[in-house]
């Protein structure tokens, strides 16, 4: 399905992930940020950044690893991303959903 997503007309899931990691740029991220209630700052684009370096690495995400990354701790990870925040974090990165998140 489509959704208007920063002005753009973007191929998303069922439950609004990115079908297509070709289509985000920053002012996607920044309008799912948004809708998600977050105002992101640097420390978010940092864990956005490592987020997306993963995925292209085609290696799997977790909340244990992001915490062990040396980016953001876990306790950071969630105040950051307070509602699921593997999901959300992943969701405004423009990767699929993780394998971990149920």
């Amino acid at each position: 399905m489509e959704k208007l997503i920063a002005n753009k007309q973007i191929q998303v899931n069922e439950e609004g992930y990115l079908a297509n990691f070709s289509e985000w740029n920053k002012e996607v991220g920044e309008a799912i940020a948004v809708e998600a209630a977050i105002d992101l700052s640097p420390k978010h684009w940092e864990v956005i950044n490592y987020i997306q370096d993963e995925f292209k690495k085609e290696s799997p995400l977790s909340i244990r690893k992001i915490g062990k990354s040396g980016v953001v701790d876990i306790k950071e990870f969630y105040a950051l991303f307070p509602n699921a925040p593997l999901k959300t974090a992943t969701k405004i990165a423009g990767i699929p959903k993780p394998a971990s998140c149920i």
